[in-house]
């Protein structure tokens, strides 16, 4: 005799491999709607990094919904290193892909964009309004400093991953060197993983010693084609600026700042340091990806067409690049070539984020105030391991308070 049990269905594995194209079309409509709620969520609550974003992932695709193995993501969390653009974001594109196919890939990243998209647009536009009100100056005033705080922390944490030998040290110092000379971000990149790569497969241990030195020469003509100054921007330079960073940058969303530094503020004087310094801490005050930091700078130089101009220019190429890689993830996993340059990359990440800091630090650091609550935040960072995002609120109501005492 059947029990109460017995006659429920059963339910078949969710992370079954089933390829999207023979579901019928009743399923792929409602696996569409799960990425689109899921992701959409997460985009709301998730603060903290692209550490943070990952955990929560894992937590949705394999701990709740069992969309896929724990083996399955940590492959294509592997793979997003091997891409430029945002690892969570690249990550979020990969799962919907899995699950939907390229219906699934647009959905998953999109919903996860799109809140922190709003949410900085909307703060993008209060800025150009109310940024002469001392009470706004203020709170920016106090969520600049722990933004350095915050920064050293991923500076550090990408430092014990990404200085794996001697090689790798050497083409972070060589990077960090080359930045202060103003060699093109793009081309340091390219060259350290190009460098490591070769010496780490053809055992030239000498390889990123002769080549780095070469990298200024072949930087300096990307640095001198985009220096061009300007006294403003409409919102197709803003598309293809933007379009050119998320097709080259790898390591985290921090990296963003040197190019952004060097190309917007310096080449291009677009923004001043304080603005693009407003922009990275709005950007990091917000849930989601730290790349829609690029809404906030399209809206303060093209308007509202600037914002999704510099929205889908940098996350476009993610998008493409996962719907074209997706397929090769176990071979590219494999390759100890890819291993190789990827490691290059990452230590070119770490010395940009070096020289950024620094930069931007003088900009941040301007009276004692500052330095303290940059100390305190650094401690709250390292020893108490607070969440960034209430760090970043805290700095801003010290701020606050700061101007209502003086």
């Amino acid at each position: 005799m059947d029990t109460p049990e017995s006659k429920q269905p059963v339910s078949q594995p969710v992370h079954e491999h089933t390829s999207p194209s023979t579901l019928s079309p009743q399923q792929q409509q409602q696996r569409l709607k799960e990425l689109a709620a899921v992701f959409f969520r997460l985009g709301c609550i998730a603060f903290g990094g692209p550490a943070a974003h990952i955990a929560m992932m894992d937590d949705e695709v394999v701990k709740r919904r069992q969309w896929m193995s724990r083996e399955q993501l940590l492959d294509l969390i592997g793979v997003t290193n091997l891409i430029p653009g945002p690892n969570s974001t690249e990550l979020a594109i990969h799962i919907g892909y899995e699950r939907a196919g390229w219906k699934g890939l647009f959905v998953a990243g999109s919903c996860f964009i799109l809140p922190a998209m709003t949410i900085v647009w909307i703060l993008a536009a209060l800025y150009v309004r109310y940024q002469t009100v001392p009470q706004v100056e203020w709170l920016l005033y106090g969520i600049k400093p722990v933004i350095i705080a915050i920064i050293l922390q991923a500076l550090f944490k990408l430092g014990k991953k990404a200085i794996k030998d001697k090689l790798t040290l050497l083409a972070a110092v060589g990077v960090i060197v080359a930045y202060f000379l103003n060699v093109n971000e793009i081309a340091l990149l390219l060259v350290a993983g190009l460098a490591v790569m070769l010496s780490k497969n053809l055992r030239f241990s000498g390889t990123a010693a002769l080549v780095l030195p070469f990298s200024g020469t072949l930087a300096q003509t990307g640095g001198m084609a985009a220096a061009t100054t300007g006294v403003g921007a409409n919102w197709i330079q803003v598309f293809l600026f933007f379009l050119k960073i998320g097709s080259v940058l790898y390591g985290s969303g921090y990296v963003l700042l040197a190019f952004l530094q060097r190309d917007l503020v310096e080449h291009l004087g677009w923004l001043t340091s304080q603005e693009l310094l407003d922009a990275i801490a709005i950007g990091q005050f917000t849930p989601g990806p730290i790349f829609t930091t690029a809404t906030f700078v399209g809206y303060l130089l093209a308007g509202n067409a600037g914002a999704i101009a510099g929205t889908v220019g940098i996350f476009l190429p993610a998008f493409l690049l996962v719907g074209i890689v997706n397929p090769w993830v176990p071979i590219l996993r494999q390759s100890r070539w890819f291993s190789a340059f990827l490691d290059g990359v990452n230590a070119a990440s770490l010395g940009l984020m070096a020289g950024v800091v620094f930069t931007l630090g003088k900009s941040a650091l301007v009276d004692w105030v500052t330095i303290v609550l940059a100390v305190l935040a650094a401690i709250a960072v390292f020893r108490l391991k607070i969440n960034s995002a209430w760090i970043v609120l805290i700095g801003g109501i010290a701020g606050f308070i700061v101007q209502q005492l003086l």
